[in-house]
């Protein structure tokens, strides 16, 4: 975990500016959330918080979690992760094994804090790939069921094209990131999403 540590303490020393008694909902995962420069103004009604790091695996999401989210005490996580540790030929079921712990950290330490899985996208970079991408999203699926504060909000499948693949024009050049019209996309299935309005006060 020590290549992430340079961004991992510059995300420590913004959580010491952070009020822990705000009601904040923390944007928590990999470079999909990183790159999600324009939250603030995507939701101005929520107070949002991007604690995204490039290149993080479920693994190190859980890794850090307790010094990068527990400080901040939010309200509520939006969390994306899981696709770089497919992308480095990690199995399904240990992906979830890394959410479960994931998800044990919460009730360790943030018991009353309600959590949004956004589902692994099918990416063209990684559409070779793309059973094992379903395949975790099940699993982890499953896992969120069992949590009353936890949800599942599907982010794959508005990212599809009419032949089932992902749509080229909300991708980076790279094929892995999302563009703005991909963030876009992200952004409408939130506000249209019922699971964030019960999350969030308007």
């Amino acid at each position: 975990m020590v290549w992430y540590e340079d961004e991992v303490r510059l995300l420590e020393a913004k959580t010491k500016t952070i009020d822990p008694t705000a009601d904040r909902v923390v944007f928590y995962g990999s470079s999909s959330i990183r790159l999600w420069t324009t939250l603030a103004n995507d939701f101005p009604q929520i107070n949002t918080l991007n604690l995204g790091f490039g290149g993080s695996t479920l693994a190190a999401c859980t890794w850090f979690f307790d010094r990068l989210v527990v400080p901040v005490n939010p309200k509520s996580i939006v969390f994306y992760a899981g696709d770089n540790d497919l992308g480095d030929g990690r199995h399904p079921e240990e992906v979830c094994l890394f959410f479960c712990a994931l998800a044990d950290r919460m009730r360790q330490q943030l018991p009353d804090t309600s959590l949004s899985f956004l589902t692994i996208k099918l990416s063209p970079a990684r559409w070779g790939i793309g059973d094992k991408i379903r395949a975790t999203n099940r699993l982890i699926t499953d896992e969120v069921r069992k949590n009353p504060l936890f949800q599942t909000i599907d982010m794959t499948s508005p990212l599809l094209g009419g032949d089932g693949r992902p749509r080229r024009e909300l991708f980076e050049a790279d094929g892995l990131h999302l563009n703005s019209a991909g963030y876009q996309v992200w952004k409408q299935v939130l506000e249209e999403s019922q699971i964030f309005n019960n999350l969030f006060t308007y």
